[in-house]
């Protein structure tokens, strides 16, 4: 019987083919199902015989494992070099964008505490 063995929302088309490269070289069957036009079904890719679960869980837990390390050192390395903007240089980058967003949460705000106010100053 088929086993759900790694969903495939929100991965990078990358990982995903990392996965499937490396299930192949280790010779489990699989096959590959997608979530169709209007994302109701599963993107998945599922393990054709749920005996070598353990086996595949283990080689996914590995890979990920390394791949986690390699991510971040990747990311340190942008952050680093300043291609990745921290909270001030985006606020720079984008001012308008910050100030609507703070506006939006003001506004937000306003609108809860419209009651509270209304009862305590009456």
């Amino acid at each position: 019987m088929a086993t759900l063995l790694f969903r495939l929302n929100n991965v990078p088309e990358d990982e995903a083919e990392d996965v499937r490269q490396l299930l192949d070289d280790k010779g489990l069957p699989f096959y590959e199902t997608h979530a169709g036009f209007f994302g109701l079904g599963v993107a998945a890719i599922w393990l054709i015989n749920d005996q070598q679960l353990p086996l595949a869980k283990a080689i996914l837990d590995e890979y990920q494992a390394k791949r986690a390390i390699e991510q971040r050192q990747q990311y340190d390395e942008l952050r680093a070099s300043g291609d990745i903007p921290d909270f001030l240089q985006s606020i720079w980058q984008h001012p308008f964008r910050f100030v609507g967003v703070l506006l939006l949460i003001i506004f937000v705000l306003g609108l809860m505490l419209i009651p509270f106010w209304k009862t305590l100053h009456p």
